[in-house]
């Protein structure tokens, strides 16, 4: 299973919200699953329970901080597939690379 999430503090003093993302970001990577930041998700691979048990526990760590929380989850739930963390990359490069030497 693949998760692309993105959690965010949502009300509060700041309107900078990086402290928070960084420790959710810093829950994922101590998770030991295979994960990726990127300027707008966290992906995430691993079987449903631990994935989503390490979303929660990004969730929990935000909340701490924040009196709302902001959460957007999209699940790509494909039994018997892993790694596909790069794989799905790898293909879409794959592609790109034979357009290009046409």
């Amino acid at each position: 299973m693949l998760v692309a999430f993105s959690v965010a503090p949502a009300g509060g003093e700041s309107d900078s919200v990086s402290a928070a993302v960084a420790a959710a970001v810093r829950v994922v990577r101590e998770s030991g699953l295979p994960c990726e930041t990127n300027s707008m998700f966290t992906n995430i691979e691993g079987e449903w329970d631990e994935v989503m048990a390490v979303v929660k526990q990004a969730v929990d760590v935000v909340a701490a901080s924040a009196p709302r929380v902001s959460l957007v989850l999209k699940a790509d739930i494909r039994p018997g597939h892993t790694g596909q963390l790069t794989a799905k990359v790898e293909r879409v490069e794959q592609h790109l690379a034979e357009w290009s030497g046409h």
